[in-house]
């Protein structure tokens, strides 16, 4: 008998037994598979009923967590028999050790993709996003850099790209403006998160690639496109085992034949984006690589759909919250009124403006949950000098979400608020105390070497299109309850309903 065979039934005699598989005096508790009587949300694990609802399977493993004293109050895992085991933590200093120790060196953590083949199957597996190990090292080197905060906000480069981006908003905000003016209406309900899909998605392709799409087919055809595309993503990670790539199926059901048609238009704007390349337009002047198209293809998939995902989800949730802060809102506005320029300077000084968006991705970031696998039998060491051993091939889950809302973590202690609030305020608390934002990670743009390549992008995409929203209006919410929908990322369940006014 081999060593790798005696090994795993090792293993699953421990597993029979219930023995816990982590180690360390940050070592997790375990969660049954099943508990009926509990009242658990759900099953700790994505099925076909429940994929829909991620954040309540998160919650499962959390559940009554509170009750309990130790580390496995915010660490939690499932080991089931012949399976490889599950980690779930909510425990900062864990997340940020697992993310500093994730690379391509041998012993790291990788990125696990088991959460997103349905993502690799839709825009290609030679991505930042899925590859690992040293062609994710290259895939970085590839298609990062231009997306740096030294590209970006190297002041002649920033100008050409802050303008073309102030042009894009104001067309679509004087639109608005203008329907007021004609209607004679004072106040217009709307739903603002379609409305800044096709914006950002806008933004991304002409402003920033150099292509040359008009609004009216950006709006009616591809955003309607990658939205049906996106929402296939998540429901094929789950059900479908076998693999069948959409584009291969019969169409047999009018969704998968409209489907077939969504995914030519993904291909017609990935052309779309690539073609300015050869004239050196917009960031294309600052890519210095030879690769050819197809080598880059997969990426700018990931890029558009992450366009109309994380960075909508970042630009929605931002004025939904403000919409139910009315005098945060005045606060900004009255910060931002007289900006006619979003240099890098006139941005860090709208500090209320800041405060607003790292709350914004503090208590509602768009990827709350960020995956990883333990290549190795391995030892982590928080900053704080906590310890736990992750056995190799261990499937982990950094849960984001319940991180930053925790009490213990974001709570009156430790930032002077509620951890459920949305309270800017708590970041100039932080501050007035000596602690800088370097103490407290929220995680919205992840950390360590996988840190988003588009951080920065997104970051000036959403100051600006919130300054240009608040600027122009006054925005209350409809609904006073501001629950939560998750997909690939998340997003307001009302779809950001205002009313809105001009001011």
């Amino acid at each position: 008998m081999d060593k790798v065979c005696l090994h795993r039934i090792i293993r699953l005699l421990k597993q029979l037994q219930g023995i816990n598989p982590f180690d360390g005096d940050s070592k997790p508790s375990g969660v049954r598979l099943f508990s009926p009587g509990e009242g658990r949300p759900t099953l700790p694990f994505p099925h076909p009923w429940n994929y829909s609802q991620p954040i309540r399977i998160l919650e499962t493993f959390f559940w009554n967590a509170d009750r309990e004293q130790g580390p496995g109050r915010h660490n939690r895992y499932l080991d089931v028999p012949g399976f490889t085991p599950v980690l779930v933590t909510r425990d900062p200093g864990i997340i940020r050790a697992i993310l500093s120790a994730t690379g391509d060196q041998p012993g790291q953590f990788d990125r696990d993709t088991l959460p997103s083949t349905g993502i690799a199957r839709a825009t290609g597996k030679d991505t930042l996003l899925f590859a690992n190990g040293p062609f994710w090292r290259i895939q970085r080197k590839l298609a990062a850099p231009s997306f740096g905060k030294s590209a970006l906000f190297q002041p002649e480069k920033f100008h050409e790209f802050e303008e073309t981006f102030r042009q894009t908003i104001r067309k679509r905000l004087d639109s608005l403006q203008l329907h007021f003016e004609k209607s004679g209406e004072q106040t217009i309900r709307i739903k603002l998160e379609p409305e800044i899909k096709v914006v950002m998605l806008e933004m991304l392709a002409n402003n920033f690639f150099g292509a040359q799409i008009s609004y009216e087919e950006i709006r009616d055809r591809f955003t309607p496109a990658l939205e049906r595309v996106i929402d296939h993503i998540v429901s094929d990670t789950v059900i479908n085992k076998m693999g069948i790539p959409i584009t291969r199926m019969p169409s047999i059901t009018p969704r998968i034949a409209q489907l077939k048609i969504d995914f030519v238009s993904f291909e017609k704007l990935t052309d779309l984006v690539l073609a300015p390349r050869k004239e050196g337009r917009a960031l294309w002047k600052q890519f210095k690589s030879d690769a050819p198209d197809d080598k880059l293809r997969s990426n700018i998939r990931v890029f558009l759909a992450g366009a109309l995902e994380a960075t909508t989800s970042f630009a929605t949730w931002a004025p939904s919250h403000l919409s139910r802060n009315q005098e945060i809102q005045e606060r900004v506005y009255q910060e931002v009124k007289d900006i006619d320029t979003y240099t890098p300077d006139n941005l860090d000084q709208a500090k209320h403006l800041n405060w607003v968006m790292e709350e914004t991705l503090r208590l509602t970031p768009s990827l709350y949950f960020l995956p990883r696998r333990a290549t190795a039998d391995t030892w982590i060491e928080t900053v704080d000098k906590r310890k736990m051993f992750i056995p190799k091939g261990t499937h982990i889950l950094l849960d984001v979400w319940h991180a930053n809302r925790c009490e213990d973590y974001w709570g009156v202690k430790a930032t002077g608020f509620p951890a459920l609030d949305f309270a800017p305020d708590r970041w100039d608390a932080l501050t007035a105390r000596g602690q800088v934002a370097k103490e407290f990670f929220h995680f919205g743009f992840g950390h360590g070497p996988r840190v988003c390549p588009g951080k920065f992008l997104g970051q000036l995409e959403v100051g600006l299109v919130v300054g240009a929203v608040i600027k122009k209006f006054r925005f209350r919410a409809v609904n006073s309850n501001n629950p939560v929908k998750a997909g690939v990322s998340t997003k307001p369940m009302d779809g950001t309903l205002v009313d809105l006014e001009l001011r």
